[in-house]
């Protein structure tokens, strides 16, 4: 078996087992290498050439790593975000295509300490699309404890 390196799929509750809220709007994926300071050029998927959006969600496990994490959205046309439940200020999400690339994290590499390099692991994650969850996720009910 090869190994895959690029994008590969990864399910939804995989990645965010306790669902996603969006924490903010949809917004372009800026090109830096071909924007200039008076023009904005959107960036645009390596695989399908369709234009990049960015949405920042809020990871609802309490337990991740990292709180917030960016998800760009390969898509035409600016997704639209659904609606938040009636009186919450959250708008949970859920990725359609969802697929992760990995990458080395060397910005905690230094070149005095070249024998003590702090690189890690990451991640970048893709979707196709945005949408409301199809389900709510489980939550565990709280503990009691008796008062004895």
């Amino acid at each position: 078996m090869a190994a895959q390196l690029g994008p590969f799929p990864v399910e939804f509750g995989a990645v965010f087992p306790s669902g996603a809220f969006a924490a903010g709007s949809v917004e372009k994926v800026r090109d830096f290498d071909k924007s200039s300071a008076d023009r904005v050029v959107q960036q645009t998927d390596k695989h399908t050439g369709l234009p990049l959006w960015a949405v920042e969600v809020i990871d609802a496990d309490p337990e991740a790593r990292q709180r917030t994490v960016k998800v760009k959205v390969a898509a035409q046309y600016q997704p639209v975000l659904p609606e938040a439940p009636a009186g919450s200020p959250f708008v949970p999400v859920e990725f359609e295509g969802l697929t992760a690339t990995p990458w080395v994290d060397g910005s905690r590499c230094q070149a005095k300490d070249a024998g003590r390099c702090g690189a890690r692991l990451a991640y970048s994650l893709k979707a196709t699309g945005v949408r409301a969850p199809s389900r709510l996720p489980a939550r565990p009910a709280p503990e009691h404890k008796d008062a004895a």
